[in-house]
């Protein structure tokens, strides 16, 4: 886990819940949003489940895992990576089944609930949708003021997701607009 305290004089704080889906690694990133360019990580990681466990009991897992960030973090949007594409069939369902535990688990909470696929993650990010996950893992490190790079790259990919949203959403903008006003 990552933690961090924010400075939020600046203007209107969101905080994003960032899931980069997985059934065997599933990272995650809470990131406040306060202005252009401002924002803080708050807290990243990786939720696992052990590939020998029944399939049930790792969604299940997962499920519990995403209750519980939703209910200590109360974002206000969760941006989750839409599956776009997968060459190996099994990756794709078992990354498809985490993602609609995500989905519904953040709709149930009543959160913003919103998906990007990787292109317009590195986009919003790293500038270009063709960036390598070093390059977005340099820039989430660069927009969150951080020490090192975040690792493992299922976090920075996570914080990369809510940094996406910070950006594109209409919540982004009205950030912008308040922060400049």
């Amino acid at each position: 886990m990552f933690a961090n305290s924010v400075d939020t004089s600046s203007g209107v704080t969101t905080r994003v819940l960032g899931i980069d889906p997985g059934l065997t690694r599933c990272g995650f990133a809470v990131i406040d949003g306060w202005g252009p360019g401002s924002a803080t990580a708050v807290s990243m990681g990786v939720i696992r489940t052990p590939k020998t466990d029944p399939l049930p009991q790792r969604l299940g897992a997962l499920r519990t895992e995403f209750a519980a960030l939703i209910a200590e973090f109360k974002p206000k949007a969760v941006a989750v990576e839409q599956v776009f594409f997968q060459v190996n069939v099994r990756t794709a369902m078992s990354v498809g089944q985490a993602s609609g535990l995500a989905l519904a688990e953040a709709a149930l909470a009543g959160c913003e609930v919103i998906q990007y696929t990787p292109n317009q993650v590195k986009d919003a990010v790293a500038g270009w949708g063709g960036a390598g996950k070093e390059q977005v893992q340099k820039m989430v490190q660069v927009r969150l003021k951080l020490t090192t790079l975040p690792r493992p790259a299922d976090a920075a990919d996570a914080a990369a997701l809510a940094l996406c949203h910070l950006a594109m959403s209409p919540i982004g903008r009205s950030l912008r607009q308040a922060a400049s006003s």
